[in-house]
């Protein structure tokens, strides 16, 4: 592929932009390597609610900018699916909390793997750990503004 395709990333283009592109370019990077399983980019949902046990759905809404309904019917899925599973919190009876099965922790250290060579391969380094940090804190500014 020549240069030429990548002249729509340029200085004058939004910081905004260039994260859109990254975040779309991992999922395709992560689809294309587990394309045996019927996630598609869904497995980022699968692998949040692994990192946050007792998560809720509003938790994913939150995070990935989705609309509840769409959270609603990747949840019934990985559900139906045996994935995870959901229980009722005790702290608030109107809300479920969310875990992973053995079935979906038996995959997660894989799809991880996939996710970290693909960090490796796009130049993301142990070293970055300060850009990483900024970055985090800039999408928590980024929710807070959108609540």
């Amino acid at each position: 592929m020549g240069d030429e395709y990548f002249q729509a990333i340029n200085d004058n283009s939004p910081v905004i932009a260039w994260i859109h592109n990254i975040s779309l370019n991992q999922q395709k990077y992560m689809k294309s390597k587990i394309k045996d399983y019927d996630f598609g980019h869904d497995v980022r949902y699968l692998m949040f609610i692994y990192d946050n046990p007792d998560c809720s759905q509003e938790d994913l809404v939150s995070m990935f900018c989705q609309s509840k309904g769409n959270i609603a019917k990747i949840l019934k899925k990985f559900e139906d699916e045996g994935y995870i599973q959901r229980e009722i919190n005790p702290q608030n009876r109107r809300k479920y909390m969310l875990n992973t099965t053995d079935k979906a922790n038996k995959l997660i250290p894989e799809f991880r793997k996939i996710s970290k060579d693909w960090e490796i391969e796009v130049g993301l380094t142990d070293g970055d750990e300060e850009f990483k940090k900024r970055l985090k804190e800039i999408a928590i500014n980024g929710m807070k503004l959108s609540i």
